[in-house]
């Protein structure tokens, strides 16, 4: 990637999120730290014969209040949530006002985002494949296919924004949010924009995606105590609730946020990649453990060769691999458990918002920094010999917080890790 100091300093000066548990920042952050749910029963569809009837879906969602009652028809329901983040987003930032969801002609073509999503358009692809099957080829919408594909979250919102920049997508799994963030550093920090809008969305509630994951054996089956199913780090944890909703952010170069007098939340450090090359679904300890050295190494670097990371916000799905692996590769990555700092997941309340988890998660690690506050990871309720970090149960922390690191890791044996630091003027 070139010379790291000749780089530009990427800053994060926006930011927008709805889930089961809010349809804003401040409402989604606020229910986290008081340590509720959003995990209830079903109701997108009906899962009585499914082993799995529990999930975090957003509630009260009406599209046509973002769209309009003809456009919204054109877009499956994770591009609808990614729409709804970005414009929280980009007007936190202050690019629009209350006329215009647009940015100005004069900073659109240096104005780009990177799309994420692991599944994309499932519930139309499900549809539609039952409307070929049962009433003919025919019948098919012709806009099925543009509601399904995940690079047409970047599209609708490119549209609706006016963003002329680099349109780029993430594809990979559960690291998909994580990754876009990567992309858009990446791309800013090498001249390719001065600013990006980073969207993570998903919308996998429904028969298929159910379905599919249980098929797996990957989904928690407490469907008689939806509230506490997903215990991430929990001795009897046994799998992931599936999770919808969306995060945006609007991150650009530091001279660019100077420039325009804009707040700045945070700064990126750092970020790490890598891949397991082990198996198809189950992770291992040794690649999300290279993902966070690589993202410890560049953030070490990029702060003048010193790093305390405050606080970690894990991948913690509530499978049983997963936490367990999670825990040995930070024990390992800081020196034994003596040195490691808080860790906790906040998927036992949206539940596993899958590709755009790590978006999500990004912007609850920057509200934790920016409150001085660490969110609980509910449900702790029997500790696990292998799970024996410091998890804050239960109930949020006070606390200082300046840098944080965020994980995510997905089927393939990808993963990403990003490190952000509390921006000081």
């Amino acid at each position: 990637m070139g010379d790291i100091n000749s780089m530009q300093r990427v800053v994060v000066t926006g930011i927008g999120m709805i889930n089961s548990l809010g349809h804003s920042v401040e409402e989604s952050f606020k229910a986290i730290i008081e340590g509720k749910t959003g995990i209830d029963r079903i109701t997108l569809f009906d899962p009585e014969k499914y082993s799995s009837q529990i999930a975090g879906e957003v509630k009260n969602f009406d599209p046509t209040a973002i769209l309009g009652k003809k456009e919204s028809k054109k877009a499956d329901r994770f591009i609808q949530l990614g729409i709804h983040a970005a414009q929280e987003a980009i007007k936190d930032a202050g690019f629009t006002d209350e006329t215009t969801n647009k940015v100005n002609d004069d900073i659109s073509a240096d104005f780009g985002i990177v799309a994420a999503s692991g599944i994309g358009g499932l519930p139309n692809i499900e549809k539609n494949s039952i409307i070929a099957d049962k009433r003919g080829p025919g019948k098919i919408s012709p806009f099925f296919i543009p509601s399904a594909l995940v690079n047409m979250l970047g599209g609708f919102v490119s549209i609706q924004h006016n963003l002329k920049g680099p349109n780029l997508s993430a594809v990979t799994a559960c690291a998909a949010g994580t990754h876009a963030i990567a992309d858009a550093y990446k791309t800013l920090a090498l001249g390719g924009a001065s600013k990006m809008l980073v969207v993570g969305a998903e919308a996998a509630v429904c028969g298929a995606g159910v379905g599919g994951f249980a098929a797996m054996k990957a989904l928690s089956t407490r469907n008689d105590d939806p509230k506490t199913a997903s215990r991430p780090f929990d001795k009897n944890r046994d799998g992931f609730i599936i999770g919808e909703g969306s995060g945006a952010l609007v991150l650009e170069t530091l001279e660019s946020a100077q420039n325009r007098g804009a707040k700045i939340y945070a700064e990126i450090l750092g970020f790490g990649e890598s891949g397991d090359a082990n198996h198809i679904t189950t992770p291992t300890m040794d690649g999300p453990l290279r993902a966070m050295k690589a993202a410890y190494k560049m953030a070490k670097q990029n702060n003048g060769g010193e790093l305390k990371i405050d606080y970690v916000n894990a991948h913690g799905t509530s499978t049983p691999v997963n936490d367990k692996n999670e825990t040995a590769a930070l024990k390992e990555l800081f020196g034994g458990i003596e040195n490691c700092p808080p860790v906790t997941s906040t998927k036992g309340q949206i539940g596993h918002c899958l590709g755009a988890a790590g978006s999500i998660e990004a912007i609850i690690s920057i509200k934790a920094m920016q409150e001085g506050i660490i969110p609980p990871t509910i449900n702790q309720i029997e500790s696990d010999e292998n799970c024996d970090l410091d998890y804050v149960p239960n109930t949020a922390r006070k606390s200082e917080l300046n840098i944080v690191m965020s994980n995510s890791f997905g089927f393939g044996g990808t993963n990403g890790v990003v490190i952000m630091k509390k921006f000081q003027n």
